[in-house]
């Protein structure tokens, strides 16, 4: 068995409440989120938790994590990655991460309301669709200099503030964009407004167990409408489409909670626990239980 791996699980199972993945503004605090964004330097969090960040998400923030030197670990949805120097991570509102830090790391913790930038984050704004899913890129020079301008002009008071802050930020994303790998399939238009107001009823009502017709008279249009759409953005079916983020939901829970995989079952809407168990085979090749003793190990 590998140990470190092992220590990784332990200590993200023991940093977790047993009954849910913790939601947070930011990390550790309950509090609304003070600013337009946000920036401080690694050690400036992560040294007072003794270099671990233990599992959790945010509904509605993007982050970007700077590593300038040292390095570490990072789980993200599930699985583990390896932090190096001179590297950016991008991580998406609801992406579930966690960090162990090596002692001493350096660099930087940007973190953006989606709320405050929703021109370019949501719907069909520019940046909505290369930023959806986490990714690495190269931290370069010209990325170190602008966050650390960036940081100058959040730590002042001067005139124009807000919008100085906005147009640094929405600059930094793009260059992240750019250095991201294209997406698997751009060749078919759709329509990212319905996709994206979808993904909201979606995740505010995934263990309710909906139909596809009840989503589509929250979003005024037709099944088949909805369907259209959903098949274009993803090359899924609409009821496929809900399927795949449920299980991708008991993954997570699976994966940081202790709670039993009948309640988990039961929280993603299924009465039966057997019939459960064989919907995620079906999805991921093994069983709930199988899936969990694999992470412990």
């Amino acid at each position: 068995m590998d140990g470190g791996r092992n220590r990784w699980y332990i200590w993200n199972m023991r940093t977790l409440s047993d009954r849910h993945i913790p939601n947070f503004d930011l990390y550790g605090e309950a509090s609304p989120f003070p600013d337009v964004l946000h920036v401080e330097r690694i050690v400036d969090r992560a040294a007072a938790h003794d270099w671990s960040i233990a599992v959790h998400r945010h509904p509605n923030l993007h982050q970007l994590f700077l590593i300038e030197t040292g390095g570490g670990h990072v789980q993200l949805d599930g699985d583990r990655h390896a932090l190096h120097p001179r590297q950016v991570v991008s991580v998406p509102p609801m992406t579930v991460h966690g960090f162990q830090f090596d002692q001493g790391t350096r660099g930087w913790v940007l973190t953006l309301p989606v709320a405050e930038f929703a021109d370019v984050l949501t719907g069909d704004g520019p940046l909505a669709a290369p930023l959806a899913r986490w990714g690495r890129v190269d931290l370069t020079e010209a990325i170190q200099t602008h966050v650390a301008r960036l940081a100058g002009e959040h730590a002042a008071q001067d005139a124009f503030r807000i919008p100085a802050l906005r147009a640094q930020a929405i600059d930094l994303l793009c260059q992240v964009a750019r250095a991201l790998p294209a997406p698997e399939d751009t060749a078919t238009p759709t329509r990212p407004d319905i996709m994206a107001r979808f993904d909201d009823l979606l995740r505010a009502g995934l263990r309710d167990r909906r139909t596809v017709a009840e989503y589509a008279a929250d979003l005024a249009i037709t099944p088949t409408h909805l369907n259209r759409v959903i098949r274009a953005a993803t090359g899924l079916s609409a009821a496929r489409y809900v399927e795949v983020q449920m299980i991708q939901e008991a993954r997570r829970q699976l994966a940081y909670t202790r709670l039993s995989v009948a309640e988990i079952g039961y929280r993603m809407g299924f009465e039966d626990p057997a019939y459960f168990s064989r919907v995620f085979r079906r999805h991921t090749g093994e069983r709930p239980t199988e899936y969990r003793q694999r992470l412990r190990h």
